[in-house]
Formats: structure tokens, sequence, C-alpha cells
């Protein structure tokens, strides 16, 4: 299971870097990714991808904290989850930082990246559509990788609440700085829905990105539990005077196990109402009537026989015979995996297409400087006073240098109409691979039916026919 958070960086975003990058956070740096920058020059690289853009919104650069389940996945894992959700969700166009920290009780990422891409120049648009994109690929990578990943439920809760939007009060909260503790308490409120334990409960506010502390009920234990996110400096204190009297330790562990009361009292009310009628019933699958309760109930089984009919029926009737449909789901395999293997390659090429070009122009922005800089008769004076833009053409010649690219021969143009070129490639790779899994499933679903419910029906033997239809000639 991953949480993610995502915030606007607008000031220094060299303090941000190096706090990510800290050595004993990060396993003394092994446990830090790049992509068209380096840690060590994150911030120039960023403020050149900045100064190429027209828009004007003062968001330099955004972290994005991605945090794990306690116990659930490795440093390592975790760290390469993080790289493959900066590769999915920035698709090659922004420079990136992805660390791993490991000096908490739950393994989170943090993701920084710049506000502005190196292929158009446009400032990236952090909105819910775009958060619910983050979410997803999140997900997607969890189910990949084998980890849990959160309920609908839960994203249910989150989409409402990232549908509201900012009343009057709400917006003077994040003005004087408050509004952060209303999420605090938001996270707070959902941890515990979800939890069963007290203890459950402080792991899962830890993995939604919290440093906690205070939170045991020892007797020299401290007598507020306090909360601080990743981003913030200070801790806020769970008492009544801070965040209200429902958010005090005491009040953490009563909740929960009020909750735990309520559902041993509650019942199951009996349905009531119809449900829909499900006209394809191939998109059914076989009910398994091997269960006892189908062997204890006469009418159960009667129905189960009922539906499993209609889906067989409406399965075949689709397929016109189990050698065509097998035909179909070997064709729809094969272009599902072609398709995803193209798209990987794809991928792969636009990130390095990606990294040429940004390291291109601005190599091609700079360069001017290092001609003066050569001319110059006091270099030492020139150089103070346009040292950022001669570091920048200088990691970017040795870049292009070390990828195999003469400088003398760009030609930026070319390279990004071929990065559209590709980008475009892309997509349409996606529509048919995922196009051809969902056509895949489903025929698979159907063959299975059919094949189940064949097997289900007992062939008597012709012999044995004959001798009921001919009981006289015994």
């Amino acid at each position: 299971m991953a949480y993610t958070k995502i915030h606007a960086i607008q000031a220094a975003v060299n303090k941000a870097v190096d706090y990510i990058c800290n050595p004993a956070k990060t396993d003394e740096g092994i446990l830090i990714s790049s992509y068209g920058c380096s840690p060590e020059t994150a911030a120039y690289d960023f403020k050149f991808a900045l100064s190429k853009t027209n828009q004007s919104d003062p968001n330099k650069a955004y972290h994005l904290i991605q945090s794990f389940f306690p116990n659930e996945v490795s440093y390592k894992e975790a760290h390469q989850i993080g790289v493959e959700l900066a590769d999915r969700l920035l698709e090659g166009k922004y420079s990136y930082i992805v660390t791993t920290h490991i000096d908490k009780g739950h393994v989170h990422n943090h993701i920084i990246f710049c506000a502005a891409d190196n292929v158009n120049h446009e400032k990236y648009h952090d909105c819910k559509k775009t958060y619910y994109n983050i979410r997803n690929l999140s997900d997607e990578l969890c189910k990949e990788h084998e980890l849990s990943v959160i309920t609908p439920e839960a994203k249910a809760r989150s989409a409402r609440s990232a549908a509201r939007g900012k009343t009057y009060k709400e917006w003077q909260a994040g003005k004087s700085g408050s509004a952060w503790k209303e999420q605090l308490k938001s996270d707070i409120d959902e941890a515990i829905k979800t939890a069963a334990t007290y203890e459950d409960c402080i792991e899962l506010i830890r993995a939604k990105g919290y440093e906690i502390k205070g939170e045991d009920f020892r007797e020299k234990a401290h007598k507020f539990i306090s909360f601080r996110p990743l981003d913030r400096e200070r801790f806020v204190r769970g008492s009544a005077k801070s965040l209200g009297a429902e958010y005090t330790k005491e009040r953490i562990r009563e909740r929960i196990e009020e909750k735990a009361l309520v559902k041993e009292k509650k019942r199951v009310p009996f349905p009531t109402g119809k449900k829909p009628i499900v006209k394809d019933y191939s998109r059914k699958n076989l009910i398994d009537t091997t269960e006892d309760k189908f062997a204890q109930s006469p009418g159960l089984k009667y129905w189960a026989d009922i539906q499993n009919l209609k889906i067989a029926a409406a399965s075949y009737s689709q397929a016109g015979s189990i050698a065509e449909l097998e035909k179909q789901i070997a064709a729809k395999s094969t272009l599902a995996k072609t398709a995803r293997e193209n798209l990987v390659e794809t991928e792969r090429q636009l990130k390095d297409l990606g990294q040429v070009l940004k390291y291109a122009e601005q190599y091609k922005a700079n360069h001017i400087y290092h001609v003066r800089y050569e001319k110059s008769k006091d270099k030492d004076a020139y150089l103070r006073r346009h040292e950022t833009e001669l570091i920048l053409h200088d990691g970017a010649e040795n870049m292009l240098k070390r990828i195999g690219i003469d400088t003398k021969k760009l030609d930026i143009e070319k390279l990004r109409s071929d990065y559209n070129a590709l980008y475009s490639q892309k997509q349409a790779l996606q529509k048919t691979y995922q196009s051809a899994a969902k056509e895949t499933a489903s025929l698979n679903r159907k063959l299975n039916n059919i094949n189940q419910y064949l097997s289900r029906i007992p062939e008597q033997p012709s012999a044995d026919r004959n001798i009921e239809k001919n009981p006289k000639s015994l």
C-alpha cells in the first residue's frame, strides 16, 4: 500500500533537495536517483528550465511524497517503485530527483521535479485530475510489485476531499498557515476508520507521511502525542488546544475501541430493492456450484444452474465455436504482448531523447557565455558575474559528450520533432495495448465459462442411452 502527497515549492529549491538527499536518510547516498539533472546542480538545472517558459505562476518545483505501509516493501524495491513512478508520471519531460528515506519506521520516497518541462517549456499543472493520475499510477505499480493497494472506499473519501473547492474560511486558514492542520486531522480521522488497533492507526498515520512522537502510554512517556508533516519544521501537539479534544492520544485510542464495539453490535440489514438486470451474461463468471451451500439448498442449486446456463449460452453464442474463440485469444494475446514490448521500448527512447533535448537546449542557451568567458581579459571577474550560466554550459557539454553527441552538429528542432513523434507513437501503443489486454481478458472469461460448464455436464455413453430407449432389447 502507498499513500501519495504533492505540494509546490516556491522558495529555495536547493534546501528541499538538500533535505531529501541527506546521506543519513538515504543510506549514505545509495538510495538517490536523478534524471535530467544531478543533486549537486539541480537548482541551476531547474532555474534554466524555468527561464524558458512564459507562464508566470510562482511554482519552481513540486515535491511528491510516496509512503508505503510498514514492513511491506524493502528499501531497494521502494526506491525502484519511486523511479518508475517518476518515469511514468513525468514521461521523460521533466528533470527529477528520487530519494528513499530509511530513518523512519516506514519506507517513503521523495520525488522533487522541476515545474517546467524540458521539451515544450510548459508548467506542470497540479490539479485534481493530475493528482488522480498520480494515485492511479502509484496503485498500478503497487499491483505490479505485488503490494496491497488503497481500498475503493478510501479512494472515494480522498476523491471527495479533493473535489471540494476552498471556502473563504479555508482560504484565510491557508493564509495564516493553519490549513495543513485540517489536512492532518482529516488524515487521522481516515486512519482511525481504517485501523483495527491503536498501534495500527499510528503506523498508518506514519505511512501517510507524518513523523510522530510521544504516541505511547508508558509511565515516563510524553503527555501529548505530536505530529509533523515531512515538509514542515515544527511538530504540532495532539492536544485540545492545538488540534482539538478528539485528537489527543487517549481520545484516538478510545475512538478506535468505540468503533470496534459498534461493529460487533451492528446488524447487517436485509437488502431492499431489486438489483439491475444484467443483459450481457457473457461478462459474468460461472457460479461454482460445488460449494456446500448448493448441496444443502436444492432451490439455490436450481437458480445457480439456470444462471450458469445463461452465462455459458451467452459466451458460446458470441464466440461461434471454441476453436474460433481460441484463435481470437491467441491473436489478441500476441497483439497485447507486442504492443507492451514496443511501449516499453518507446518509453525508454523517450526518456533518453528527453535528456538529450534538455542538455542540448541548456548548452545552446549558455554557449555564448562560454565564448565570452574565453575572450574576456579578466576571467575571474566574468566568472563571478556569470557563474550560473557557465556551470550550466559545462554541465550540459559534459553530459552531451558522455552520451556521444557532437555539440557542433546540434539540431534542436529536429530533436524536438523526433520527441513529439515518439510521444505520439507511445500514446497510440498505449491505446492498442489497453484495448487488446481488455479484449483478451473478456475472451478468456468466455472460454473459461464454456469449458467449466461443459465439464460439469456428465456425458452418458451412447450404449447406455440406447439401452434406456429400448428396454425390451434385454
